[in-house]
């Protein structure tokens, strides 16, 4: 999952050198804790038979379940997803969601805040892995609102597909 689990390419590849990488961007909206997709390049004419999922930690899990019900739509057979750290509470809420799933897990915090962040934890794993700077409130507002636009916009793209002539046959 783009971007925290790019740290965990390189040493999967040590591991299975031959393995195709494709990649899906999610991240996790600090407000409503939602995830929102933003990139996804799966191969439409191929799918891979089993997939592994790195992200580095699982705090809700509603990113890393958003990202495996998007591999399941893509026609993946067997999903494992490798992890550094989990919550109790979102390693259960994504083996409820997907009982099929392996998943690997290094360790498991037993809390989450009320921010849905892990506890103790260690940070958010991206911002760790590229030295992003703490936005202050200025820039986090700014940046809800884009996110809002950008989440009406497509919802507005999707209702008008879905009124389209072509679409009624």
């Amino acid at each position: 999952i783009l971007r925290a689990g790019l740290g965990m390419v390189d040493p999967m590849l040590e591991l299975l050198p031959n393995a195709a990488v494709h990649h899906i961007g999610m991240y996790r909206n600090k407000a409503s804790l939602l995830p929102v997709q933003y990139y996804n390049r799966l191969p439409k004419d191929q799918v891979a038979e089993v997939s592994i999922v790195m992200d580095p930690m699982i705090a809700t899990a509603a990113t890393i379940k958003a990202v495996v019900a998007v591999l399941k739509r893509w026609g993946t057979s067997k999903i494992i997803v490798v992890c550094c750290l989990a919550s109790r509470a979102g390693l259960t809420a994504l083996l409820e969601a997907h009982p099929d799933l392996t998943v690997h897990v290094a360790a498991i915090d037993e809390t989450l805040s009320e921010e849905g962040m892990i506890v103790p934890g260690l940070g958010d794993a991206g911002d760790r892995q590229f030295l992003t700077p703490e936005l202050d409130e200025v820039e986090m507002v700014a940046n809800a609102e884009i996110t809002r636009k950008r989440t009406l916009s497509a919802s507005s793209e999707l209702e008008a597909l879905e009124q389209s002539p072509s679409k009624k046959r």
